[in-house]
């Protein structure tokens, strides 16, 4: 891989990753090929939006700072939980979690009003159109991908939700909106972890590092701070340089379980530094892209496109099992054998 490193994070328009019939365009696999490196590389990669979305999502992250503004310091007991007690594919609404310093409202389809219902509280503004800007990029993103392992046209159809959904289904896929270390959050702020980095102290939240279960995950944040460890083990700051219309896509253990290991989960954490200056803290927008409940994830397109599969991954794991279990980090980074992508020149994609 060391001939074709990417000197920092892949920067590839939404636009060129949209697949039209026909053979493949030369900006189609260019862009492919840098996305695919730099998942490899950083395990994310920087997606731009055309111009018109970045507004909306702009507007999205300028509704979550009055929204969170507005919230009681503390929140009442029925609202906190951490990731281990709520059920994967049912939030919904507002709840915090006072460990990580953050709160969150939940976007589901099918599940959460799209109004007010109490009328003296007002969800962030935007969301239906947020979901499904966010949800249709990261489905590029994912045929992208797999386009790059050779696999057939979109082969995890059978694995997510309707578009649009039918009757009374709830979407598995989720937007998170969620804000870190507001200052006017009763928050256990002494419990944060501090380390070093350049010189300079940096806090992140309790959790130190993190790995979402989803297939791709999509975040566009108001302030830099997202870390993610990148191939050689380095923490690297992913959006400390983003514009206005760009956002940061990242794998998840999903897409890793469904590919065999061959595209691996990020591990990422959260800078809580220098908050307290700023009114609002750190706010972002998180589409994650999530498998239907009621399926398994196996490897049999992996197979039938000629890949090597281990013998982990060969039998079928049901969805709801796989988002319930534990899955420790050093199992998943510390792979002697861990398959990855084989990088071809530009050309040749």
């Amino acid at each position: 891989m060391a001939g074709n490193d990417l000197p920092s994070l892949g920067r590839v328009k939404l636009c060129d990753l949209i697949a039209c019939e026909g053979l493949p365009s030369d900006s189609y696999k260019l862009s492919v090929s840098t996305l695919s490196q730099s998942l490899a590389q950083y395990s994310a990669a920087i997606i731009q939006f055309p111009s018109s979305d970045g507004a909306l999502l702009r507007s999205g992250l300028d509704s979550a700072h009055l929204y969170f503004h507005q919230r009681a310091s503390y929140p009442a007991a029925d609202m906190i939980h951490d990731n281990e007690s709520r059920e994967w594919c049912k939030t919904s609404g507002y709840y915090a979690d006072p460990q990580l310093w953050l709160e969150t409202y939940d976007f589901r389809p099918g599940l959460t009003p799209t109004e007010s219902n109490s009328g003296l509280e007002f969800p962030p503004a935007g969301l239906p159109d947020i979901f499904s800007l966010l949800g249709k990029a990261a489905r590029d993103i994912l045929d992208a991908i797999t386009f790059y392992l050779n696999l057939r046209s979109s082969p995890f159809t059978e694995i997510l939700d309707n578009v649009p959904l039918r009757g009374r289904e709830i979407s598995s896929s989720v937007l998170s909106v969620c804000c870190y270390g507001r200052p006017s959050f009763q928050g256990p702020q002494h419990h944060n972890l501090t380390t070093q980095e350049d010189g300079q102290l940096v806090m992140f939240s309790d959790h130190e590092h993190q790995v979402d279960k989803s297939l791709i995950t999509l975040v566009k944040s108001d302030k830099a701070g997202l870390h993610v460890r990148d191939f050689h083990g380095r923490w690297v700051l992913v959006d400390g340089d983003l514009g206005p219309q760009e956002a940061i896509v990242y794998p998840g253990l999903a897409l890793y379980q469904a590919t065999a290991g061959y595209v691996g989960p990020a591990l990422h954490r959260t800078e809580i530094s220098n908050l307290q200056s700023n009114l609002y803290g750190r706010c972002c927008l998180a589409f994650k892209l999530m498998p239907k409940s009621m399926t398994s994830l196996n490897c049999s397109e992996m197979r039938a496109a000629g890949h090597g599969v281990e013998a982990q991954f060969q039998l079928p794991i049901p969805v709801d099992d796989f988002m319930q279990r534990s899955h420790p980090t050093e199992q998943l980074f510390n792979r002697h054998t861990f398959p990855s992508f084989n990088f071809p020149t530009a050309q040749d994609v």
